[in-house]
């Protein structure tokens, strides 16, 4: 049996020990570990303690999981851009070119006079300094025009469109046997480096060409499937018209369109209507899913 005295010394020595345990414990409780939790709540019936366990073991987990929800959304919004719109590699080049050629032709049409004024050119006959006016200027506007031709079918931005091509939406057209096609955008540069944006509201009309760099024209003719003709002829929508591409500039004004005719069995003549972009210059490897 303890006497009195020694049992009142050993009382608050005790409480004293038990609350700088618990402080440590919670000064070196870095991770949410959860024996460690539990060894808390068992040892410490605490209020204030408890809270404290509970938002320490709780937090590291909703960090986490939100910071895997952001990664994950970023992800899908990369992966989206990436695959509905594509931008042409060669786009700086091709710009860069055609500086370049239009630079070099305002230099000749600029320093050619000056053929018939320098005295160094005094004793090559009149009709040498015109031989030599009209070789450097139609030197520089042949590879000026060659510029031209190669890049005006480069595609430098496509782009998928959310809608789908209906009769409603087409101004010029009475039926659209090809409802719910896809559609695109597609931005070309011309030799002024002035953009034309071109809609074509169904891409089976781009078909491949023979064209020297162009990879898609839109179709001259076209032919619908036996089902579809059964379809737009019980429907009344052939034969029709119905527009087909669309060439428009930055501003929205309308430079050309490309229509097709359809007669009653299917049949399509297509013409155009202005100046419509026909050609087009894409790297289909770059493409995230198939345009045709």
């Amino acid at each position: 049996m303890r006497p009195v005295g020694l049992s009142l010394l050993l009382r608050p020595q005790t409480q004293r020990a038990t609350f700088v345990f618990c402080r440590r414990c919670l000064s070196t409780s870095v991770g949410p570990e959860k024996r460690t939790a539990v060894v808390f709540w068992r040892g410490n019936n605490h209020p204030a303690l408890r809270r404290r366990l509970a938002t320490e073991a709780s937090a590291p987990s909703t960090s986490l999981h939100s910071k895997s929800n952001v990664q994950q959304s970023t992800e899908a919004a990369s992966e989206h851009e990436v695959e509905e719109e594509y931008h042409g590699p060669l786009a700086t080049t091709f710009r860069r070119l055609k500086i370049l050629s239009l630079s070099s032709l305002t230099l000749t049409f600029a320093l050619t006079p000056f053929i018939f004024v320098l005295e160094t050119t005094s004793n090559v006959p009149l009709a040498g300094r015109a031989a030599l006016a009209a070789i450097a200027i139609a030197t520089s506007s042949v590879s000026t025009a060659l510029v031209a031709w190669c890049g005006r079918p480069y595609v430098t931005t496509l782009r998928r469109l959310d809608f789908d091509y209906t009769a409603s939406q087409s101004p010029d057209a009475s039926g659209d046997p090809h409802t719910g096609a896809a559609a695109v955008e597609m931005t070309t540069l011309t030799l002024g480096l002035h953009k034309r944006m071109t809609t074509v509201y169904d891409t089976a009309f781009l078909v491949p060409t023979s064209r020297p760099f162009a990879t898609w024209e839109l179709a001259t003719a076209f032919q619908l499937a036996d089902s579809e003709v059964q379809t737009a002829r019980a429907q009344g929508r052939i034969p029709s018209e119905e527009t087909v591409a669309e060439t428009r500039t930055v501003d929205g004004g309308l430079l050309g369109r490309w229509i097709v005719s359809w007669d009653e069995d299917g049949v399509g003549t297509c013409k155009e209507v202005g100046k419509v972009v026909r050609y087009f210059n894409v790297h289909q490897e770059l493409l995230g899913r198939p345009i045709r």
